[in-house]
């Protein structure tokens, strides 16, 4: 049986990592692109290598141009300059998004069927991108963004009450970072609403800390940005769409009035499945947590606007 063919633009930390995980799922082909020569067809050689100790047969493949990416079920494109100490992700954006333009045109015409997943950043922006780029339907454009903070969240709510990160749930809306609208009641440690579990003082720290979760890495690393949670990340959310899953996770798509939103990429709560983005869930959700949302889908319209023009020059 054939299987999956999935494309990962970008050979960099995130790239690589999640060309890694993909592989030794045992369930796809891999197929790596760079610009950059022989980094790409290092890397696939290397992980080719661990498939005998690892005990994989999937193919990975490296290369410069999209030739081998004809007919991928799923593209990953992470491509784009990194954040630095001190960089905020609006200041990505002239760059970022003509890579993406450009990334976007290659694949959408050699895997007209393919999901996108985005994880260049700033992240809502680089999907609205993406998605006027392609022409593909809103469902197979899709970012990772809410999987990867409701990640950090948990982590930080586990490690605060010494617990397993298995019994912590949680959701995350809104803006990748400072604009995410993490919604409270629904983030429960073993079914029990975080609320009874810590005073408001330490939820806060614990919201801000996610919120700035991105950028502390960065000034730890120096010299990068984070990798194995975005790339882990990104392969669950491959998993859901090309198994089927119908998990309900938070993803950047386009709402068409959901949340009382149009016409906007934002993160909610969707349902993945071999369709993409096959249904947004609505949560019933608060009036601050109804306006905070307004407030980051209203930041990602003005960036979407202010790309637009940049790209029409």
């Amino acid at each position: 049986m054939r299987r999956p063919k999935i494309t990962v633009v970008g050979a960099g930390n995130v790239g690589g990592t999640a060309a890694q995980r993909l592989a030794e799922g045992n369930c796809y082909d891999v197929v790596l692109v760079d610009i950059v020569e022989g980094v790409p067809q290092g890397k696939a050689l290397d992980l080719a290598q661990a498939g005998p100790v690892l005990g994989y047969d999937s193919q990975v493949v490296g290369a410069n141009d999209y030739a081998e990416t004809a007919g991928s079920a799923v593209v990953i494109i992470t491509s784009g300059v990194p954040r630095k100490p001190g960089m905020s992700r609006d200041e990505l954006l002239a760059i970022n998004a003509r890579i993406v333009q450009g990334v976007v045109r290659e694949v959408a015409a050699r895997s007209p069927d393919a999901v996108l997943i985005m994880v260049t950043n700033p992240l809502d922006v680089m999907v609205h991108v993406a998605q006027k780029v392609s022409g593909f339907p809103k469902g197979r454009v899709l970012g990772m963004a809410g999987v990867l903070d409701s990640a950090r969240l948990r982590a930080f709510i586990a490690a605060e009450l010494q617990v397993s990160v298995a019994d912590v749930h949680a959701m995350v809306l809104g803006g990748h970072g400072d604009s995410m609208v993490p919604v409270l009641r629904y983030t429960t440690v073993a079914g029990r609403p975080l609320g009874e579990w810590l005073p408001k003082e330490r939820l806060d720290a614990l919201i801000r800390r996610t919120r700035d979760g991105g950028a502390e890495i960065v000034n730890l690393l120096k010299t990068g940005s984070a990798y194995y949670a975005p790339s882990a990340s990104v392969v669950e959310m491959v998993e859901a769409i090309l198994k089927d899953q119908k998990r309900i996770l938070p993803c950047a798509t386009r709402c068409d009035g959901e949340y009382g939103l149009k016409d906007v990429v934002v993160g909610v709560p969707v349902k993945l499945g071999s369709g993409g983005a096959e249904q947004i869930i609505e949560y019933d959700l608060t009036k601050e947590e109804r306006t905070a949302l307004m407030q980051s889908a209203q930041a990602v319209k003005e960036l979407c606007a202010t790309v637009e023009r940049m790209l029409e020059r």
